[in-house]
C-alpha cells in the first residue's frame, strides 16, 4: 500500500500522512471527508491499470477487486459480504431504497426533522412523481430521547388514523446539522415492534462510531466511507439483509444488473457477463457490480484505507475513541471562549454522560440569537445574546462568518440557524488537537463581535 508501517501519534504528527495545504486547518472533516496520501497512491494505481488496459480491467478484474472491498467493509459492519454493496454516497443509498420500495397510495414514509437537506429534497421529488405520502416528525434540539420517541409514535398513530399504512421510516445515525448522535438503535427497535421498515441514513456512521449490523438488524442502512473511513470520494456502503433484497430491482440510474418484473418486456442481456459462466453471486450483488461507466476506484481502495487505519492509527477502537475525545474537549473549549454551551440533552443529571455527544461531531451555540418574524429583541432567550438578529440578518451573518473563516482564518466550520440561535459544528479527527479548537474559538469570538457591530452588512 505504501504505508509507513508504524504507528503515528494522533494530533499534529499525523498530519504528515495527509494532503492538506500546510496553511489550511481542516476542522470540517465531517462534510466531505479526507483520505491520507498512502490511500491516494493506491487509488492512482488502480486508475492507471484501468487506463492501461480498459477492457480487461473493467470487464474482468474490476469485479474481483470490488469483491475484496465488499468483504473488507462487511467485516467492519459485522455483516455478510453478500448483504453489502457500494453506491456513490449515502444520499444515493437512501434514494435507491425509497425508489425501489414503490410506495402505493395508501402507504406512508415517516422521517425526522432535522433531516439531511438532500434526503428531504429527494422525498419531495419522489412525492412529485408518484403517490408517495411522507409524514415528518417535527422537533428541535435539545430534546430528550423519551420525548423524541413519543413524537415518533404520535406521528405513526395519526398517520394510521388517516387510513394509511406506515410502511417505512428514515432516520439518521448521527444528524448532520446540528451534529449530534441520534438514538438510531432505539428507533430501529421501535420500527421492528411497529412493523415498519427501518431505513438508516448512517452518512456519518462507518469509521465514526461502532456499527454492529448483526446486532442492530436494520432493514436498510447506508453509510459514507469517504467521510470517516478514509476512502476517497465518493464511496458509500449500502447494506440490505437477504430478507429485503427482493425489494431492490434497480440501481440509480438503472443499469445492466436490472432485475425486471415477471411481466416486464424482455431486455438485452448484459454485455459484461459471460452467459455461460456459472453464477457465483446473487442477483442483488450483480445489480450493483456495474452501474454505468464511472470511476469506482474509491470503492476498491477501501482495503488500503483499513490497512492505514490499522497500521498507522492503531485500529478502529483507537481512532473512534480519539476523535470523540478531541471533538468533545474542543467543543467545551470553544463554548468556554464564547460563554455559551454545547448542544446536549436537556434532562441530564449531574455526572450523567450525554448520549448525543457520543460521536466526533459536536455543536456549539454562538452568542447570536435570532428573533422570529413579528417578535422583537425583547424575546426571552436561554442566554443573554451578544446580539439579536432578524431572520434576514441571520442568513447574511452566518454566510459572512463562513466566508471570513475561509478567507481570513484559513479554515472552515459550518454555521447555521437552529431554533432561536446560530450554532457551529466541530469535527474531531486524528490529525487535530484540542489546541486547534481553542484557536478557532478565539476566531469565532472575534467574528461574533464583528457581527454584533453589523460588519456583515458592509
Amino acid at each position: 500500500m505504501g504505508s509507513t508501517g508504524q504507528l503515528t501519534p494522533f494530533g499534529k504528527p499525523m498530519l504528515k500522512h495527509w494532503l492538506f495545504d500546510p496553511a489550511y486547518k481542516n476542522l470540517n472533516h465531517g462534510s466531505f471527508g479526507a483520505h491520507p496520501a498512502p490511500v491516494k497512491e493506491v487509488q492512482r494505481a488502480f486508475m492507471d491499470l484501468a487506463d492501461q488496459q480498459p477492457d480487461p480491467y473493467i470487464r474482468r478484474y474490476h469485479a474481483e477487486h470490488l469483491d475484496k472491498a465488499r468483504e473488507a467493509v462487511a467485516k467492519v459492519l459485522n455483516a455478510p459480504r453478500d448483504e453489502c454493496v457500494f453506491v456513490k454516497n449515502a444520499t444515493t443509498g437512501v434514494a435507491t431504497v425509497l425508489y425501489n420500495l414503490a410506495f402505493q397510495p395508501d402507504e406512508a414514509l415517516v422521517y425526522f426533522e432535522p433531516v439531511y437537506g438532500a434526503v428531504e429534497k429527494g422525498v419531495v421529488s419522489l412525492q412529485e412523481h408518484s403517490s408517495f405520502q411522507p409524514r415528518k416528525v417535527s422537533f428541535q434540539y435539545p430534546i430528550a430521547e423519551d420525548e423524541l420517541e413519543r413524537r415518533f409514535r404520535e406521528v405513526v398513530r395519526k398517520t394510521r388514523e388517516e387510513g394509511l399504512k406506515v410502511r417505512a421510516a428514515v432516520f439518521d445515525s448521527i444528524v448532520s446539522n446540528p451534529g449530534v448522535r441520534f438514538p438510531f438503535e432505539r428507533l430501529t427497535a421501535i420500527c421492528r415492534e411497529e412493523g415498519i421498515l427501518s431505513i438508516i441514513d448512517a452518512a456519518h456512521g462507518i469509521g465514526h462510531i461502532h456499527l454492529d449490523l448483526e446486532k442492530l438488524q436494520p432493514d436498510f442502512l447506508t453509510s459514507n466511507c469517504h467521510k470517516w473511513l478514509y476512502t476517497p470520494r465518493g464511496c458509500a456502503v449500502l447494506y440490505v439483509p437477504k430478507r429485503n433484497q427482493h425489494f431492490l430491482r434497480t440501481t440509480l440510474p438503472t443499469s445492466w444488473g436490472f432485475i425486471p418484473a415477471p411481466d416486464s418486456p424482455e431486455t438485452i442481456a448484459s454485455v459484461l457477463q459471460d452467459p455461460n459462466a456459472p453464477a457465483t453471486k446473487s442477483a442483488f450483488e450483480q445489480l450493483f457490480e456495474f452501474v454505468a461507466t464511472s470511476d469506482d476506484s474509491a470503492y476498491i481502495c477501501l482495503p488500503a484505507a483499513l490497512k492505514f487505519r490499522a497500521e498507522v492509527c492503531g485500529g478502529e477502537d483507537a481512532i473512534i475513541s480519539y476523535c470523540q475525545k478531541v471533538a468533545n474537549e474542543g467543543a467545551d473549549a470553544v463554548a468556554a471562549t464564547l460563554g455559551t454551551d454545547v448542544l446536549q440533552e436537556p434532562d441530564l443529571k449531574p455526572g450523567q454522560e450525554s448520549r448525543m455527544r457520543q460521536c466526533a461531531l459536536t455543536t456549539v451555540r454562538l452568542p447570536i440569537a435570532v428573533a422570529s418574524a413579528g417578535e422583537g429583541a425583547a424575546e426571552s432567550f436561554d442566554y443573554t445574546p451578544l446580539v439579536v438578529l432578524s431572520e434576514d440578518e441571520a442568513r447574511s451573518a452566518f454566510s459572512w462568518i463562513q466566508s471570513k473563516l475561509i478567507d481570513e482564518y484559513r479554515t472552515f466550520l459550518p454555521v447555521f440557524r437552529h431554533g432561536a440561535w446560530l450554532w457551529t459544528r466541530l469535527s474531531g479527527q486524528v490529525y487535530l488537537e484540542t489546541s486547534d479548537f481553542e484557536a478557532v474559538g478565539g476566531s469565532l469570538k472575534d467574528l461574533c463581535e464583528r457581527v454584533a457591530k453589523k460588519e456583515f452588512k458592509a
